[in-house]
């Protein structure tokens, strides 16, 4: 069983929240361009300082390979966490060493003190046995809070967590192990999988474990060109996985759900923005498809708002282009009316969770995960270390 913060004693205790604060920074600035992930620990962050937790959070921010990146410091992150409780954030200058166990000792109840980036160790990714217990010496309760790290066996997501008496899930994880694990088993039907983007490589396993749970896969983005091309539809220039004709083929075969393909396209001779584009049924040599058409869009649309469970992941096209938007646009909002009409929508991370949120429509489904490779590794059926270490029983 994995308990909640709300099941763990944590009045007077040191608490170590694992967040995600792996936000974008303006490169001129060095200000903080999204804060939407730190909004998204605030619950649990704020929940914690109620009961008067002594409040320790830590997290990773882009890629440093183990060397310290001032660049990529979490500074930033405090000033803008500080803002958003209204109330002073401890910042430490290293997330181990005697100056961070200072610190820490120093904690008053309801305080908050945010470490230093943790991959400023190599370490951390390594999840060496060390560093982890090094962690773990700063806490007496671990909680994670950071679902798009849970696919990662870090010190700081597994390592140190077997070396604190106390742990569980933070509101954000246990949000999103709610809203994906009837995906997998149990889901009200009729229930329909969305999956586009580029590669049909980064979705097979998905396909694998859904094809045989949902009754409808919904296919968009270059990835359908690759299976278009499987049953032997001209694709044009389009984007195509050679290599994975056969696998495409092979899902196409024994799908027993029922898979829908594009039955239009907008198309052009390069895929970028201010060039002609058109609306085709057949793709014309040399030109690309960008994006389902209309009538895909239409009849997407009609199976979306008359399912009861659907999972979208991956853009219909190349959303970022405004040309090339309106069928993840269309998607979007079949998935709002289809809330509406009280069916359980999630939206599982990545690019599709960045399209919904540009969109202004992320509150209007029922769940965007804010994990793009945790969520599709867990409806992979795959074990996540981070999620199997939260649990008690194992």
């Amino acid at each position: 069983m994995i308990r909640s913060i709300e099941q763990l004693d944590i009045s007077g205790k040191r608490l170590f929240i694992r967040v995600d604060f792996n936000v974008p920074l303006d490169k001129k600035t060095g200000k903080v361009k999204d804060d939407a992930r730190i909004r998204a620990a605030l619950p649990t962050i704020q929940y914690a300082i109620e009961r008067r937790a002594k409040v320790i959070l830590a997290s990773h921010l882009g890629r440093p390979d183990g060397k310290v990146v001032p660049e990529m410091s979490l500074e930033p992150a405090g000033s803008v966490l500080s803002r958003l409780l209204g109330r002073d954030v401890i910042f430490a200058d290293d997330c181990v060493g005697d100056g961070v166990r200072k610190l820490v000792g120093e904690l008053r109840e309801g305080q908050v003190l945010l470490l230093e980036n943790l991959r400023f160790h190599a370490e951390e990714e390594a999840n060496d046995d060390e560093f982890s217990r090094e962690l773990a010496s700063l806490a007496e309760v671990y909680v994670d809070d950071a679902f798009g790290t849970v696919h990662r066996a870090h010190a700081s997501t597994v390592g140190m967590v077997k070396h604190v008496a106390q742990r569980g899930a933070g509101f954000l994880v246990s949000s999103e192990l709610k809203h994906l694990q009837p995906l997998l088993k149990g889901a009200a039907k009729p229930y329909l999988a969305i999956l586009g983007g580029a590669k049909v490589s980064d979705k097979i396993k998905v396909i694998d474990q859904l094809i045989g749970k949902v009754d409808a896969l919904l296919i968009g983005g270059a990835m359908a060109y690759t299976f278009l091309q499987a049953r032997g539809v001209a694709v044009g220039a389009s984007r195509v996985e050679k290599d994975k004709i056969d696998v495409a083929r092979r899902i196409l075969e024994r799908a027993r759900a029922e898979v829908l393909l594009p039955v239009d396209h907008v198309v052009a001779s390069e895929p970028k923005g201010g060039i002609p584009t058109q609306v085709v049924s057949t793709i014309p040599d040399g030109q690309l498809g960008l994006d389902i058409g209309p009538k895909t869009s239409e009849l997407y649309r009609q199976r979306i708002v008359g399912a009861q469970t659907i999972f979208w992941n991956g853009p219909m096209g190349m959303f970022e282009v405004s040309e090339y938007a309106a069928g993840t646009r269309a998607v979007a909002d079949a998935l709002v009316e289809a809330t509406r009409r009280g069916a359980q929508t999630v939206v599982g991370g990545g690019d599709s969770a960045a399209a919904i949120a540009e969109f202004g429509l992320a509150d209007k489904v029922t769940h965007v995960s804010t994990g793009g490779g945790a969520s599709l590794e867990f409806l992979e059926g795959r074990e996540l270390p981070g999620v199997k270490v939260l649990d008690d029983a194992a």
